[in-house]
């Protein structure tokens, strides 16, 4: 019967009861929050976090830095091959060159 009390008072009174809830969570939550396992804990994962960014900032510069040198790279096998071409140009042009001057040779003789 005195359960049935207390059920029944509390049915009456559901905002109260909800306000007492919350302030038993937040002081609750707050006693957890600033417990020494809760902060070392915290303190560890943003640790570890930070040390995750910087391995992924360095990673990123090595992969830069290669990426720089691949495409000098290129470039400098660009620049040789345009050279070589040019010297096979240049060297295709000789020989006509020369052919032109004994044609020209044999008919002034």
């Amino acid at each position: 019967m005195v359960h049935r009390k207390i059920i029944d008072q509390a049915v009456q009174h559901k905002g109260l009861l909800i306000f007492a809830a919350g302030v038993a969570t937040a002081v609750v939550g707050k006693k957890i929050l600033e417990s020494k396992a809760v902060k070392e804990a915290t303190t560890n994962a943003v640790a570890g976090v930070m040390a995750v960014k910087q391995d992924a900032e360095d990673r990123l510069e090595e992969i830069k830095a290669d990426a720089e040198a691949q495409i000098a790279d290129d470039e400098d096998k660009v620049e040789i091959e345009v050279e070589a071409e040019e010297v096979e140009e240049e060297e295709e042009e000789e020989p006509k060159a020369s052919k032109k001057s004994k044609k020209s040779k044999k008919s002034k003789k």
